[in-house]
């Protein structure tokens, strides 16, 4: 058996595969373009495809794949075999550069937000050499991106790639100044903790609405959930342990860097966390997670659940992205660093990502935002919908005496002067986590907490790639122009402290006070749900951004608006009818039947004997009875209202009303039925129960 060192990677073409398999000139040609993000010479590429095409053969591989994000949240790929007819009968196998560097998927039926009509069928997809190829399920996997024939970007991967070069180019600026000839280049990177609930695959294929919307639409709270705490970091089951097990076998073969695992606060809940690497290549790794994920636990008799709130009172899942800026010199910007020169350089760049939090909080919000992430931001295991950093309480003391120019008296008792920005040496961890916090500053990176589990991380690094760029673009006018640099970084620093330090709350984020203060004191948005967000996505402000770094046109953002609003009312819409459905079938049927048994019990009992007392009976039929009764008043309401949506041309205004009114009568049917429930005998009851679902892997 081998050892994880050795198989680790062994489904990539990564650089070992590169540097044993290519002629030395093509190698050096391909480390350049991954390195500057050029483009290849097709000669060079003819070269690489032939050397990827038998490395793909001799492991297995048949076919191959452009493999891309469209804006479905998912992973898209089209299989093409190498087989090529050679003249006699036979085939040979063959891979060109061509169709390595570039492929023409349909794109008519994917989502485009009205940038092409659905006639126009041409997309293409274009290789992104910095991440590497792998083979999946016997296919050569080619990492791309994914356009219009007009060159709109259809995808998550490209604006990605857009925004890594914008905040490239700005970060270099700022490092020039100072002195930074070493680097020449600079990269976010991402490392995303991934929660997920397992279930029995048995227990699954019984629920109509984990089928179809991926959460339980009805459902009473089992006697036990995770009150006790007693499953958060607890002794792994053996059944989930050999399929986690698999799960970093399978992972790693793909290159994936899997690190973490355990249980995670609710019952059946756990979590999955890798070492960080570059950005794009982050988002490709937890796309193959997610999917791998599903993919493992079938094959253990498992379903792996992905939503964001599978079941209602118990936590929700979520995506940590914890995102940081390095250098190629191997300097994390966000090390406060030993020196004044490092300290000036990391107050800076604090200072910019300070104020892009604070002025595209609107951007950050949208980039989570979903029918499923509405429901699990603001409770008790989410940040709230109100965007905030979490600096902690030295770096917060340290930013207060720069704004204030005292002197900042360090824990080591270190006396300095605040006006050149000298930092006693700053631990990465001298205050506790802030688990309520939005967006936390953890040590040398900060952790955006507010992704659903779900969710493509592409959005929410677009976006913060994409605020910090614009800051550090304005920061680089600045001192670039500036006759003194030193009295002007002081003077930056000093006045965006003052001007943004609103966005700063090291408190509860899940306080009601807190809410009452961010949004009337200190103005900050409350964006509770998704139809509240999406409309800032087309504001001037962050349209002049967009088209300032070229990451989406004007077209490229209405679209994505189009898109997402057509997403959440399709999403809510399944549900209702999933709902009506479980509820005209099922539920209904199911409590009526159940009515009756007790009433022929009741008659039964009290003509046998008349002095027999039947309380249970009589009082459980009667409530039943009402139950019933209301339930479908409750479905007549709900169906009423779903058929009313036809009848909206603005999709805005329509998703309006799924978040005003049916999201409101379903939650009127579901207390119903949810009730009748927990007094319905369990042989009665059409579907499994909660706790059937949460407890039912051992």
């Amino acid at each position: 058996m081998k050892s994880i060192p050795e198989y680790f990677g062994c489904m990539v073409f990564n650089e070992n595969c590169m540097k044993s398999r290519l002629p030395h000139e093509t190698y050096k040609a391909m480390k350049k373009t991954i390195r500057d993000g050029k483009s290849l010479d097709i000669s060079v590429a003819n070269v690489v495809a032939n050397a990827m095409k038998e490395w793909a053969v001799e492991n297995g591989a048949t076919h191959f794949t452009h493999w891309f994000q469209p804006m479905t949240g998912i992973t898209a790929e089209k299989h093409d075999s190498f087989i090529s007819p050679s003249g006699n009968g036979s085939v040979i196998m063959e891979f060109s550069g061509k169709e390595l560097v570039k492929g023409e998927p349909d794109a008519s039926s994917f989502p485009s937000g009205g940038i092409r009509a659905t006639f126009e069928a041409r997309g293409y997809t274009a290789w992104d050499p910095t991440s590497y190829a792998f083979i999946k399920d016997n296919t050569l996997c080619i990492p791309t991106a994914f356009c219009s024939f007009g060159g709109e970007a259809l995808d998550k991967k490209t604006p990605l790639l857009r925004s890594m070069e914008a905040i490239n180019k700005q970060a270099m600026r700022v490092l020039k100044l100072f002195g930074n000839d070493d680097v020449t280049s600079v990269k976010t990177t991402v490392g995303p903790e991934q929660e997920y609930f397992l279930i029995d695959k048995e227990v699954f294929l019984k629920r109509k609405d984990l089928m179809f919307t991926g959460r339980t639409l009805f459902g009473a709270k089992p006697p036990k959930g995770q009150e006790l705490d007693d499953h958060y970091y607890g002794t792994i089951k053996p059944r989930i342990l050999s399929y986690m097990a698999e799960l970093d076998e399978e992972l790693w073969k793909l290159g994936v860097l899997a690190k973490t695992e355990h249980n995670e606060v609710a019952p059946s809940q756990h979590e999955l966390a890798p070492v960080f690497t570059t950005t794009n290549i982050a988002a490709d790794h937890n796309q193959l997670t997610m999917e791998i994920m599903k993919k493992v636990a079938s094959k253990h008799n498992l379903v792996c659940l992905l939503h964001e709130k599978p079941f209602d009172g118990v936590n929700g899942s979520g995506k940590h992205n914890n995102w940081s800026i390095s250098t190629n010199t191997g300097v994390n910007l966000l090390e406060p660093g030993e020196t004044p020169f490092e300290n000036a350089q990391f107050l800076l760049f604090l200072c910019a990502v300070i104020k892009a939090v604070d002025e595209y909080q609107d951007l950050l919000r949208i980039s989570v935002a979903s029918a499923g992430n509405d429901h699990r931001l603001g409770a008790h295991e989410a940040p709230p919908a109100v965007i905030s950093m979490f600096l902690g309480d030295e770096l917060g003391e340290i930013l207060e005496a720069i704004e204030n120019s005292e002197e900042y008296d360090s824990k080591e008792k270190t006396m300095m002067r605040v006006g050149v920005h000298i930092l006693p040496k700053f631990p990465k961890d001298t205050t506790d986590r802030n688990r309520t916090s939005p967006f936390a500053f953890t040590g040398n990176k900060f952790e955006f907490r507010m992704l659903g589990s779900a969710d493509s991380i592409g959005c929410a690094n677009i976006m913060l790639n994409t605020a910090v760029a614009e800051e550090l673009r304005q920061f680089a006018d600045e001192l670039e122009n500036a006759k003194d640099f030193h009295t002007s970084l002081d003077s930056l620093i000093k006045r965006t402290i003052k001007e943004h330090k609103r966005i700063i709350f090291n408190g509860n984020g899940y306080d009601d006070a807190w809410i009452e203060e961010a949004t009337t004191k200190r103005g900050l948005l409350n964006l509770r749900t998704t139809p509240d967000a999406l409309p800032h996505f087309t504001k001037q402000k962050n349209l002049d951004l967009f088209k300032m770094h070229k990451i989406y046109s004007e077209v490229e953002v209405n679209s994505r608006y189009e898109i997402l609003l057509e997403n959440y009312c399709k999403v809510i819409n399944i549900e209702a009818i999933t709902m009506i459905d479980m509820a005209s079938k099922d539920l209904l049927p199911a409590m009526s039947n159940y009515t009756k048994i007790l009433c022929d019990t009741l008659i039964s009992k009290k003509t046998a004997c008349p002095a027999l007392p039947c309380n249970y009976e009589e009082k459980t039929a009667n409530r039943m009875a009402i139950l019933t009764d209301e339930a479908y008043e409750q479905l007549l309401m709900l169906k009423e209202e779903v058929a009313k949506v036809t009848s909206f041309d603005d999709t805005l205004a329509l998703a309006e009303y799924y978040r005003d009114t049916i999201i409101s009568r379903m939650q009127s049917l579901r207390a119903v039925v949810d009730e009748a429930e927990t007094i319905t005998s369990k042989e009665y009851w059409p579907y499994p129960s909660y706790g059937d679902m949460l407890f039912s892997v051992k």
